[in-house]
């Protein structure tokens, strides 16, 4: 059996006193006494057992690789910046899995019957010879840091319950598929390439990682030569990975297969959906294709119930506003709107609204497009165009189901629009959205759908425009500089009178927030509430520009307005505000 005893290929061993991370990096340059010094101070004030190098990196000194650097060196093992890409899947099986996530090691190569380790701590002799023992190598080691073994070990062996999908997917049932494109060869072959064990590995880690960065949206985008993955984090895109191109068939038949798409029809486009579980809760998946010049699109909406019910105050209302929205949403009749773009949260608050409202002596009713969440104590209905059941017959046949406040998920439509009109002024309390840039446009708006004027005057009792806008990263939040010509800009948007801003923030960019500086979101908001001359107003028909007139003239606060109040409090940045609200 292999022995550590002298093999060179071992860690060193050393005799003298303990290195001292500290003094290697202060000897590199990499760090000052002074840092040194605030760490220390840090680490005492923390009263954490962490070291010395853990609360240098926690702190953006030195990055965890230069730490592993040095270390490495004042120990005379090579130092490896490894990735998932420089692992071989094949040696990686050579140990079992809960050893190498116990251990944080990662089997490399093996190379005429030498096996290639990175380890986290070069000096732990006894991990290498259980490593030679369990294999029956001899171990070369090489230092990496816990992170990039932990990233490795993650793309080549996604976390366990992420195989809760495969389970779910053998019972779809058969998957008799016949061929339909001539340019697919042979379609057994393409649904075998789909159930190859590294392309499910692959779909479950995207999924997996996405849920766990927080990701609303996966798309799987091939081209002329590269296929790219890229997540929607925060309303922003971003490249995830690029996998070998000669993949995207099957990562795109797999995932149909488990949406239950038809994997041989590949000329027009397929909507489905995919119920998984992670980390033991549900996570919803709605899967889109669109046939392209270099083949399928996917695009895949992540609904994570983790995130969907949040208690209004979190959602960034300022206190007036709030106490205002739940004078709005405690009305015993009327409509109620909550109105912006795709993906301005709008669902969220409206949740949100439902969950402060709901009581057992109450009957609440949501019609959807799907049903996002579950809600407890609430009757959830998912509408089914193909069928007919539709949002304006939902809500026809609900009237008759003696609710008491009815939840739409969109008013796309006269019909929609009239019956729920009609239902406010029966006494019913109907909560809805519309795509609108401001709230004063959903009077408009309604106008245009074909809803009479008087009738909008008679049920409206409220509308909540909003947008999410990113936060700052706490992490590398740091003071940014007010030039006179943003000054200027400032000053004119606070309004003649408005105390001046004197400091902002800005993120400076680093590993946690992936280098933008924005970390997380928060919403920014206007409420539009119609006093008696704005409802004259409307009832007569009245022009956008004179209802933002009347409204401004009763103290209504837009969108702008409220977000540069967060850009003073210092939870986001005037460039985000600004690209954010651009329209209104």
């Amino acid at each position: 059996m292999p022995t550590t005893e002298n093999n060179p290929n071992t860690p060193a061993q050393r005799t003298d006193k303990p290195l001292r991370v500290g003094d290697l990096l202060l000897e590199k340059g990499l760090i000052t006494q002074q840092q040194i010094e605030q760490a220390l101070s840090y680490q005492k004030e923390k009263g954490h057992n962490k070291l010395l190098g853990e609360v240098l990196v926690e702190l953006e000194f030195v990055t965890d690789e230069q730490v592993m650097e040095v270390l490495a060196g004042a120990y005379g093992v090579p130092y490896a910046p490894i990735s998932p890409r420089l692992a071989d899947p094949k040696v990686i099986e050579v140990l079992p899995r809960e050893f190498l996530e116990k251990n944080l090691v990662l089997p490399l190569f093996l190379v005429n019957g030498k096996l290639t380790l990175a380890v986290s701590e070069p000096t732990n002799v006894f991990v290498v010879e259980e490593v030679q023992r369990l294999t029956g190598h001899n171990v070369q080691v090489v230092a990496a840091t816990a992170r990039s073994i932990r990233a490795t070990l993650d793309g080549h062996l996604p976390d366990s319950n992420v195989f809760v999908i495969d389970e779910m997917i053998e019972d779809l049932g058969d998957q008799s598929l016949t061929l339909v494109d001539k340019q697919v060869t042979d379609i057994a072959d393409l649904e075998g390439a789909a159930g190859d064990s590294p392309v499910i590995k692959l779909v479950n880690y995207l999924i997996f990682c996405a849920v766990q960065e927080g990701a609303s949206d996966i798309h799987v985008e091939p081209g002329d030569n590269q296929l790219r993955v890229r997540y929607r984090v925060d309303g922003v895109m971003f490249e995830k990975l690029k996998p070998p191109v000669k993949l995207a068939p099957a990562i795109v038949s797999r995932i149909k297969i488990m949406a239950g798409l038809d994997i041989s029809e590949r000329r027009v486009p397929q909507d489905g959906g995919i119920n998984v579980v992670l980390d033991k809760r549900p996570v919803d998946l709605r899967v889109s294709t669109m046939p392209g010049k270099f083949g399928e699109k996917v695009v895949i909406r992540v609904i994570d119930n983790r995130g969907a019910m949040k208690n209004l105050e979190k959602l960034g209302f300022s206190f007036q506003m709030l106490e205002a929205w739940r004078k709005v949403i405690a009305s015993p009749n009327g409509v109620v709107l909550v109105t912006g773009p795709t993906g301005s949260g709008k669902s969220t608050t409206l949740y949100g609204s439902l969950n402060e409202i709901v009581d057992d002596t109450v009957n609440i009713c949501t019609v959807e497009d799907p049903v996002e969440f579950s809600l407890g104590g609430v009757n959830q209905f998912q509408v089914n165009e193909k069928a007919g059941f539709t949002f304006a017959g939902a809500l026809r046949a609900l009237l008759r189901q003696d609710p008491d406040i009815i939840m739409l998920g969109e008013i796309r439509d006269m019909e929609t629009a009239k019956i729920a009109t009609q239902a406010a002024l029966t006494g019913h309390l109907v909560l809805s959205t519309l795509h609108t840039n401001d709230a004063p446009s959903a009077v408009t708006r309604l106008f245009n759908i074909g809803v009479e004027p008087y009738l909008v005057a008679a049920s409206i009792r409220g509308v909540l425009a909003q947008r999410l806008i990113r936060r700052i990263c706490p992490h590398c939040k740091e003071p940014a500089e007010i030039t006179p010509t943003l000054r200027r800009t400032l000053d004119q948007l606070a309004g003649a009178g408005a105390p001046s801003i004197e400091s902002l923030f800005k993120g400076a960019g680093c590993a946690k927030c992936r280098n933008t500086g924005y970390s997380g979101r928060v919403g920014v908001y206007e409420l539009f509430v119609p006093d008696d001359e704005c409802l004259d107003g409307i009832s007569r028909g009245a022009g956008l520009q004179e209802l933002r007139r009347i409204a401004k003239a009763s103290g209504y606060i837009t969108l702008k307005q409220d977000g540069l109040e967060k850009v003073k409090a210092g939870l986001t940045t005037f460039e985000e505000l600004l690209t954010a609200t651009a329209v209104t």
